[in-house]
C-alpha cells in the first residue's frame, strides 16, 4: 500500500508499505482523507524530533476495515474521524476526564508498519498519510456518513485544538471579548469557537491581508492587517481600549506571547496554542499578571475526543460549525510535495490529501 515515509532526510511516497492486523483494542482504518498540518511540516523541518523512519500524518478520516478483540463501539463499514490521543482510559487523569494529560498518550510511538522487512514508526499514534493505519479503539470516533470525509478529516486536529481551546480551556462565555493572533488553521477554528461560544467582539490579527475574508467568515468581528500597522498593539486597543478577556496566540512566536499577555484586560487570560522552538523562552513583566490575569497552556484543545468530535460533527450538521470552508484544496497523495509547498507558501487554509 501507499504512504508518505520520512527517513530523517526527506519524505517520499512509498508504494510497498505493509501494516499488521489489529490486535486487542485496536482498529484497522482505510484512510480516505488526511489534512496536512504544520505539525507534519515541523517533523520534516526538525522542529519536532521524532524517531525515523516514520509514516507521517495525524489528521484523518476514513472507514473502519477491521477491529480487534474487545472493540465494540465501531464496526467495519463505520465512518470515523481519527484522534491522535491514544490515551489509556484508566489512569487517574483519564478518570478525571483529562485524557490529554494521560502519560500513556505521548512519547511511546508504536511501529505497526513494515517496508522491505524494516519496521516503521507511526506518527502521533495515527499515521494518516497511509492508505491503511492501525489506531487504538479510543482514537476512532464514529461520525455520520453524511459528513464528507475530506471535511471530517479536519475534526481530529485543527478543529479539536482550536474550538476546544475556546470551549474547554478558556471557557469563553457569552459577551466576552477575544483576540486571535494568527489566522492559520488553528486560528480560524479559535475564531469559530469564539463565535459558537457567543463572544461579543472577536479581533483577528494576521500579517496576510488575504486572511481578512476567511477570518470574518469564521467569526471575527474585526480584522487587523499587521503588515499595514506600525503598532498592532495600539490597533487592537483602539477596538478594545481596556484589553481583551481572552487572547489566543496561534503562531508560536515569543514576541506574540508577550503581546498576548500585554493585551489582557483585568481577569483576562492568554492561551498559548502556537508551538515555538523547544529552547525558546518568552518574557513578560511580572506585574502584568496582577489583577487576576493568567497564562494558560493548552494541549490538543483540552479535549475529550469521543465527546468533542461527536459534538462538533453535530454542530456541523446544524450549520453552526464550518468544515467544508476550511478545505482550500484536495490533492491525491501522489501530489504530497505540491501540497506541502502550497502550505508553506500560505496559499491554502488547509490542504487535504486523498487516497
Amino acid at each position: 500500500m501507499r504512504g508518505v515515509v520520512f527517513d530523517g532526510r526527506a519524505p517520499r511516497l512509498a508504494d510497498d508499505l505493509e501494516v499488521r492486523a489489529p490486535g486487542p483494542g485496536e482498529v484497522l482504518v482505510a484512510v480516505a482523507a488526511a489534512g496536512l498540518c504544520h505539525s507534519d511540516l515541523s517533523v520534516l523541518d526538525g522542529a519536532i524530533r521524532f524517531p525515523t523512519p516514520v509514516v507521517l500524518g495525524h489528521e484523518g478520516a476514513g472507514v473502519v476495515e477491521a477491529t480487534g478483540p474487545g472493540v465494540t463501539h465501531v464496526a467495519p463499514g463505520d465512518h470515523i474521524a481519527l484522534s491522535t490521543l491514544a490515551n489509556c482510559g484508566t489512569c487517574a487523569d483519564c478518570d478525571r476526564g483529562r485524557p490529554t494529560m494521560c502519560r500513556s498518550a505521548i512519547g511511546r510511538p508504536g511501529r505497526p508498519f513494515t517496508r522491505r522487512g524494516e519496521s516503521l514508526y507511526a506518527f502521533a499514534a495515527t499515521s494518516a498519510f497511509a492508505e491503511r493505519t492501525i489506531v487504538t479503539a479510543v482514537q476512532a470516533v464514529r461520525i455520520p456518513t453524511a459528513i464528507p470525509l475530506t471535511s471530517a478529516a479536519l475534526l481530529g486536529c485543527g478543529v479539536l485544538t482550536g474550538v476546544g481551546a475556546v470551549l474547554n480551556r478558556a471557557r469563553v462565555d457569552r459577551g466576552d471579548t477575544v483576540v486571535v493572533l494568527g489566522v492559520g488553521g488553528i486560528g480560524l477554528n479559535v475564531l469559530q469557537g469564539a463565535r459558537i461560544a457567543g463572544a461579543l467582539t472577536v479581533v483577528a490579527v494576521d500579517t496576510n491581508p488575504a486572511k481578512a475574508e476567511p477570518a470574518r467568515r469564521f467569526g471575527a468581528t474585526h480584522f487587523i492587517d499587521a503588515s499595514a500597522e506600525s503598532d498592532t498593539f495600539a490597533a487592537v486597543r483602539r477596538i478594545l481600549p481596556t484589553g481583551a478577556d481572552h487572547v489566543f496566540e496561534c503562531v508560536g512566536s515569543t514576541r506574540l506571547i508577550r503581546q498576548a499577555v500585554d493585551l489582557l484586560d483585568r481577569h483576562g487570560q492568554a492561551v498559548l496554542l502556537g508551538v515555538p522552538a523547544g529552547t525558546a523562552e518568552a518574557s513578560f513583566l511580572a506585574t502584568s499578571l496582577f489583577l487576576d490575569k493568567s497564562i494558560l497552556g493548552c494541549r490538543y484543545g483540552s479535549s475529550r475526543p469521543q465527546r468533542d468530535i461527536t459534538l462538533y460533527a453535530e454542530l456541523y450538521r446544524d450549520g453552526r460549525l464550518l468544515l467544508d470552508e476550511l478545505v482550500s484544496a484536495t490533492y491525491p497523495v501522489a501530489d504530497f510535495a505540491k501540497a506541502t509547498q502550497d502550505v508553506r507558501d500560505g496559499r491554502v487554509l488547509r490542504a487535504v490529501l486523498t487516497f
